[in-house]
């Protein structure tokens, strides 16, 4: 090989090179930032940061679908979660229903993917029947800070409501349980727990069939929703798209009844990717 021929195929190797170095890596092309915040066992974030829950489960069968696709957890809390969004801190919010705040603000949101819904429980006693229930504002209620309520019309201002009833917030479901078992009437008498935390409860620990009153009527019924910024890293349409796989290979509704949840009603027969 002549010199010049050696400095020409020299060339052309830095020129690859450079080229190999400079082209963006397309293993993660797409990264989607999700808020996540304290909703078992729909979704929550452990002490590494990590999404836990049905939505833990689905971010992860997610990037397994789509490995050009990544997702970020960002924590954020029941009543930050308007301020983190309107602050641009995260793209996509999972599992909510548009009637708890998001109507107002520049979103896509998702035909309904999640169904639940909230019960009233109290201590039972004898001579103590569901129509304990009948008048909240007779009674000591204890709630998690934050949460869209159907007794409150989905008030969340604590201290509007701490001068409508006599009620007490905190942010774990078993704190509120557990306040209910102690039969402190003064500080709590009724407690609203979702029916998926409920059951997941009583499975864990039956001896409490007998010790609380769960209401035949439910606080609120609710069809959880995709909420995603408009503009942002994916749109509403593209995260059904993301979960269309899974819907076919009947994985998500694997997930789904996992954590003791529902889809919506005819969800399976109806559902085609946008």
């Amino acid at each position: 090989m002549s010199a010049q021929a050696h400095i020409r195929r020299l060339l052309a190797l830095l020129a690859a090179a450079i080229m190999l170095a400079t082209t963006p890596v397309q293993a993660n092309e797409t990264e989607i930032t999700v808020g996540v915040y304290h909703f078992p066992p729909i979704a929550s974030v452990d002490d590494k940061g990590a999404a836990t829950g049905l939505l833990g489960d689905l971010l992860q069968e997610l990037e397994q679908a789509h490995p050009s696709v990544s997702f970020r957890v960002f924590h954020t809390s029941p009543k930050r979660r308007y301020l983190d969004f309107d602050a641009g801190l995260y793209d996509v919010i999972f599992f909510e229903s548009p009637d708890w705040g998001w109507t107002d603000k520049e979103v896509d949101i998702s035909r309904p993917i999640l169904a639940d819904e909230e019960l009233y429980v109290a201590l039972r006693k004898p001579g103590r029947d569901t129509s304990f229930f009948d008048d909240l504002q007779s009674r000591s209620i204890v709630a998690i800070s934050g949460y869209h309520y159907g007794f409150t019309g989905y008030e969340t201002d604590n201290s509007l409501l701490e001068q409508k009833f006599d009620i007490e917030f905190s942010d774990s479901h078993i704190r509120n349980i557990n306040l209910i078992k102690a039969d402190r009437p003064s500080v709590a008498e009724v407690a609203i727990v979702s029916y998926s935390y409920l059951q997941r409860h009583l499975d864990r620990h039956p001896e409490d069939w007998n010790k609380l009153l769960i209401s035949d009527n439910p606080d609120q019924r609710y069809q959880l929703s995709i909420v995603a910024r408009k503009g942002g890293a994916a749109s509403a349409d593209e995260m059904l798209r993301l979960l269309a796989p899974l819907v076919d290979n009947g994985r998500y509704r694997q997930l789904v009844e996992h954590w003791g949840l529902k889809l919506p009603a005819g969800f399976l027969t109806s559902f085609e990717a946008p």
